[in-house]
């Protein structure tokens, strides 16, 4: 892989990297990580956000309000204010008996999602008159934790999914928060926690939902090696699937309307395509680099086990012989969990960050991506 097409690789903990978020205007990176990682010298420690007591689980940063929310295994969540130099934390008890897993500011960030291992979804918001903000729950919809929320340009449909399998989109219509819209059918018109939709498309676990940046495709991943793509989302909705042969995905990104990378498991960004008709198909790896033969296999039986033995462990794979090494990974070495969006984007995203489990927060440029930009 050409290393123009990067446009930084961090490699801060020895630990794996839960999830990122990075504001480059604010020139601030913000890593939360699973098992107490180390900070290497070369790099400056400027804040630590400490408050919460177990596995911090989902991060997301506002850009306009420059707020952080955190959400963790303790059931709790942390809305983070910037005061003078001082990150300051205001408690969201979320009201949830198992662990929050993940967490997003809506678009216009007066609300944010909480997907948790109680099977609810918590809506939070402020309430100026009471200074406080207040968990509303989703409740008795899934059947099992939910894995990841996306919320929908409006600002009030959001998608989940979950181990349950099935991918959902609901109304969080909360009154005195979000504006009623004067034409009829639209979705302020579904009252708070209203199912949309619910699609039940894979037969595995599902993650990684995302909205296309119109807000009339969604995607999202199972553990199936496969990705699904839906529009016309709602009581008669247009579903298809992309089955892959590769390991399966994490987590997705629509880069522009017609165009998703697709992490995980492989350790390699996926690029899916539609074309004019609108069919969804896997177009290639964002990076490749050639296989390279591994030194002479002449050695003692104990060090070629252990080899054997260090590539299972390492890529999740039952290797014959280790006579190549992995084809398709880049600079990535395990589990990619984590895709976001960098800087300002409208339409068309141009760079991205990465996250995984080999402890790498990794920034793609898409400049010289002709193919992605057109």
């Amino acid at each position: 892989m050409g290393r123009e097409k990067l446009g930084g690789v961090l490699e801060l903990f020895t630990s794996c990297v839960v999830h990122c978020n990075v504001q480059l205007q604010l020139l601030l990176l913000l890593l939360l990580f699973a098992h107490g990682g180390l900070v290497e010298d070369k790099w400056e420690k400027v804040y630590v956000l400490q408050k919460h007591d177990q596995v911090i689980s989902g991060i997301d940063w506002s850009a306009r309000s420059n707020r952080i929310v955190t959400a963790s295994h303790d059931r709790n969540s942390y809305v983070w204010n910037l005061e003078q130099s001082e990150w300051v934390p205001t408690l969201v008890i979320l009201r949830l008996n198992r662990a929050a897993l993940c967490v997003q500011w809506s678009p216009k960030e007066n609300k944010f999602a909480v997907g948790s291992g109680a099977k609810t979804i918590c809506i939070c918001y402020y309430e100026q008159d009471n200074n406080w903000w207040v968990s509303k729950l989703i409740r008795k919809r899934h059947n099992s934790s939910v894995t990841s929320v996306s919320w929908h340009p409006d600002n009030i449909f959001l998608a989940t999914t979950s181990t349950d399998g099935k991918c959902r989109v609901f109304s969080t219509f909360i009154k005195g928060v979000d504006a009623k819209d004067s034409k009829k059918g639209t979705s302020s018109d579904s009252k708070f926690g209203e199912l949309i939709v619910q699609l039940d498309l894979s037969s595995s676990w599902t993650f990684g939902v995302k909205w296309s940046p119109s807000g009339n495709t969604l995607a999202y991943v199972g553990h199936n090696s496969m990705i699904y793509f839906v529009d016309d989302v709602g009581p008669s909705p247009l579903a298809q699937n992309v089955v892959f042969r590769d390991l399966p995905l994490r987590d997705v990104l629509f880069v522009s309307e017609r165009k998703v990378i697709g992490v995980g498991f492989d350790c390699n960004p996926m690029v899916f395509a539609a074309d004019e008709r609108g069919t969804w198909s896997f177009v290639r790896y964002l990076g490749e680099r050639k296989a390279v033969s591994s030194a002479s296999r002449y050695g003692s039986q104990f060090s070629e086990a252990f080899g054997k033995f260090y590539g299972q462990s390492k890529h999740g794979v039952n290797n014959d012989a280790v006579e190549t090494s992995r084809t398709r990974g880049t600079v990535h070495e395990n589990c990619i969990n984590c895709i976001i969006p960098l800087g300002d984007h409208g339409k068309m995203i141009r760079r991205f960050s990465t996250s995984g489990l080999d402890g790498r927060i990794v920034v793609w440029d898409l400049e010289n991506e002709q193919d992605l930009l057109e």
